[in-house]
């Protein structure tokens, strides 16, 4: 699986490390940065899941005089797709997370989309980083402000991210967007029990 993902990227044009391990992705990322990290859940030794952690938290990530890696991109990639696997992957920061078993198409589009990362300003003019899928839920919030949005609705607009997606990864996102937002992101965003969710501030246009 490794030396088949290895060669679609290359052959889609992108410089590719292919390692086998926790330690081999550690010493790999001390030698050079990376823009994106596809990691497997079921790994020899530590498994994706834990290093999705670490690199987050930046636990036992690069030593000093390395790269921060703890904003790098991360697709999961796992034979195992039950949802718990997938809200769980989503929890830890992973930025989309895709089951086997998958075609290579799909897997480079979703590579693209996650390289496509989004800025998101505040208010003194800083960048806040989002994923694709975290773009495409404010966009959604964005263009219907002010009127409740369906869970049904949301799943339809971040299935293209997260492949069979279900109403607790909607709910993972939405976390994870409102904490990017900031301290009154839960009056911007409120959730409307039994129905969805709710952007109250108005939107305008330039």
């Amino acid at each position: 699986m490794r030396t088949l993902i290895v060669r679609a990227l290359q052959g889609d044009g992108y410089r590719v490390r292919g390692v086998q391990d926790a330690s081999e992705m550690w010493d790999a990322l001390v030698a050079q940065p990376a823009d994106l990290i596809i990691l497997d859940v079921m790994l020899p030794g530590t498994n994706g899941l834990d290093l999705c952690r670490a690199l987050r938290s930046g636990e036992g990530t690069v030593p000093a005089g390395g790269a921060d890696v703890s904003e790098v991109p991360i697709i999961m990639v796992s034979a195992r797709g039950e949802e718990l696997d997938r809200v769980l992957g989503l929890e830890l920061g992973a930025d989309d997370y895709v089951p086997k078993p998958f075609g290579q198409k799909e897997l480079l589009a979703r590579v693209r989309a996650v390289l496509r990362r989004r800025e998101l300003t505040d208010p003194s003019g800083a960048a806040v980083e989002i994923s694709g899928a975290e773009h495409d839920l404010l966009t959604s919030f964005l263009d219907n402000p002010q009127r409740v949005i369906g869970r049904d609705r949301l799943l339809e607009l971040s299935r293209t991210r997260l492949g069979d997606v279900s109403d607790r990864s909607v709910d993972v996102l939405v976390s994870r967007l409102r904490r990017k937002l900031g301290a009154d992101a839960d009056n911007l965003i409120r959730t409307v029990r039994g129905m969805g969710y709710i952007f109250t501030s108005e939107v305008e246009r330039v």
